[in-house]
């Protein structure tokens, strides 16, 4: 300690910062979790009240509902079309290869809101692109924005347009560093396009498939953003995500450990799905 006392000194900033931001809320939060507290005055220990009533919160579970169909949307649609848009840009007859890799990952660095107000216009009822495509065809114009059946597809539509960049560039590096030997062994084997792509691709990319349904699930379980701009979680909690629903509870009415007994509830529910994730594809991924 003494010999090396400056190299803890520079290192000291992040210890601190992370016990005083990150480390003390997640403490903090569990022990209010079992208390009613609106930010003023003491806290009132009610034990586990406040996780047995989100067992009958209708707001709740309805938002638990939308959130398992953004995991889903995440799971079925954004990782297909991450994996497809990769192979693409991994073809090496591409023509502008590197153009195509920029304006690919463009969606990723651009704000959330700002897109977000984009996707509005587009979703209107009265003068939305997406309105005046379907008219083109002879179809009726859909509220998309104000309708409890329609207001999760923008939603979703937001949510993979944005994330899609992310897990197309982790699974086109993972596309890189296979050899091209394999590919050539199977086309003198007469192999065509989708055998290869079985036998070869998905099995080389376990590990980062793997790592891309964890990461989708983590973004899926805490989406906020998006429901947030587009729709204000309805009409009613139609579009409402779990994490939204924590932010109206600790930070709209002010029920504080309410509000912690979601967040840690969500962290439950994280753990498990990863778990099942591991358990699940343990067999499957290539060692």
């Amino acid at each position: 300690m003494k010999k090396y006392w400056s190299c803890y000194v520079f290192i000291a900033p992040f210890f601190l910062l992370f016990f005083v931001f990150q480390f003390f809320p997640i403490l903090w939060s569990f022990w209010l979790s079992f208390r009613k507290w609106n930010g003023l005055g003491p806290a009132e220990f009610v034990g586990l009240q406040n996780y047995i009533q989100l067992l009958t919160d209708r707001m709740f579970l309805n938002a638990l509902g939308n959130t398992t169909i953004y995991w889903a949307s995440g799971i079925l649609i954004m990782i297909p079309i991450a994996l497809v848009i990769a192979g693409l840009l991994n073809y090496r007859m591409l023509f502008g290869r590197n153009f195509y890799k920029t304006i690919t990952f463009l969606p990723y660095i651009t704000a959330t809101v700002a897109v977000g107000l984009i996707f509005g216009i587009m979703f209107d009822y009265n003068s939305g692109l997406i309105n005046q495509i379907i008219a083109r065809f002879g179809g009726d114009p859909l509220r998309w924005l104000n309708s409890t059946k329609y207001s999760k597809i923008p939603v979703i539509s937001l949510f993979i347009w944005r994330l899609t960049p992310w897990f197309t560039m982790i699974l086109y590096t993972g596309l890189l560093n296979i050899p091209l030997e394999l590919y050539e062994a199977a086309t003198i084997d007469g192999a065509n396009i989708l055998q290869k792509f079985r036998k070869i691709t998905v099995p080389s990319l376990s590990h980062i498939l793997l790592f891309c349904f964890i990461t989708v699930s983590v973004e899926s379980w805490k989406i906020f953003s998006e429901p947030y701009i587009l729709t204000r979680g309805g009409p009613g909690s139609s579009s409402l995500s779990i994490f939204q629903y924590l932010y109206v509870n600790g930070f709209t009415i002010f029920k504080l450990g309410y509000a912690s007994a979601i967040g840690y509830v969500l962290t439950f529910i994280l753990f498990a799905v990863s778990a099942m994730q591991f358990r699940l594809m343990n067999k499957w991924v290539k060692n």
